[in-house]
């Protein structure tokens, strides 16, 4: 998994994570979005990795354009124990990489 710094309103959405995060074309991930970050329309959605845009930044088969903001509070609540993540689930069968292979690290 991955901490996410933001997601864009866009289509397709921009998800940029605190560090580099290694994934691949076709990565499907599930996005963990607490409701105090906002964005949760996008909260426990399966998208898959469209385009890799940089080291920390890559595309995403989602539409959120109409979603509320992705904003990480500052301060954070006293109640926050966990912030959004990327969590790799699977990929999409026809590519067969990461399946074989242990891109992330340990």
């Amino acid at each position: 998994m991955r901490l996410i710094a933001s997601i864009t309103n866009a289509n397709p959405a921009v998800v940029t994570t605190t560090f580099a995060n290694n994934y691949i074309v076709g990565t499907l991930i599930r996005l963990d979005i607490p409701s105090y970050i906002g964005m949760p329309q996008a909260d426990q959605q399966v998208v898959p990795i469209t385009a890799i845009l940089g080291t920390t930044s890559f595309a995403v088969g989602m539409d959120s354009t109409l979603f509320q903001p992705f904003a990480i509070p500052s301060p954070l609540p006293a109640h926050a124990n966990v912030t959004a993540m990327s969590v790799p689930i699977g990929e999409i069968n026809r590519t067969l990489t990461a399946a074989t292979v242990n891109t992330l690290p340990f």
